[in-house]
């Protein structure tokens, strides 16, 4: 099956192309969890981040934000100290600080994916690439939403990784031309 050349580098790799990444994602929990892991592959590989992702789910309650809203600093300083995550303080703190606004929203009749997907009214953008250095690390429209985020409260949101979490939730498709994804 023909895919993306990012795709071959390892199993989960794989496994996430072909299975996750670009695929329109409505769900906010599992939108908390891909806002959550784009923050934290900030300055690293998203290998890293997938061969960590179990040990994430298991500390950050499957990314249930109204458990993760109620995180305290002794749960911090435990995520501090377990070896199995990226063990950044400020990156946790901005997931406990994320599902806090998470779950505001949701006590104010909104939800996550509404305060994403309307940006692109509710469809995908489907991008035609043809290589991988045609795709950008961010758009005006990342800048944008990176922007109202931020307004918001939310924290570690630039809009690198708001793209970055655009792709990853399908917002924008940005297969490659070619790839059995596209």
């Amino acid at each position: 099956m023909p895919r993306c050349n990012w795709a071959d580098i390892s199993p989960e790799m794989t496994t996430y192309h072909d299975e996750e990444w670009g695929k329109p994602c409505h769900d906010d929990q599992k939108l908390f969890e891909l806002m959550s892991l784009e923050l934290m592959q900030a300055g690293l590989s998203w290998q890293t981040i997938l061969a960590k992702r179990q040990a994430f789910r298991e500390v950050f309650y499957d990314f249930d934000p109204n458990k993760v809203s109620q995180m305290t600093e002794t749960d911090v300083k435990r995520l501090l100290a377990d070896p199995r995550i990226i063990r950044n303080e400020r990156k946790i703190l901005a997931i406990i600080n994320n599902a806090q606004l998470v779950v505001k929203l949701q006590q104010q009749g909104k939800s996550l994916a509404d305060l994403l997907w309307q940006e692109v009214d509710f469809s995908p953008k489907n991008n035609q690439f043809t290589a991988e250095k045609q795709v950008p690390a961010k758009t005006e429209l990342s800048e944008s939403i990176a922007k109202k985020l931020k307004k918001q409260g939310f924290k570690f949101m630039g809009p690198t990784i708001v793209y970055s979490l655009m792709q990853a939730s399908g917002m924008v498709n940005d297969h490659l031309v070619g790839c059995s994804e596209q």
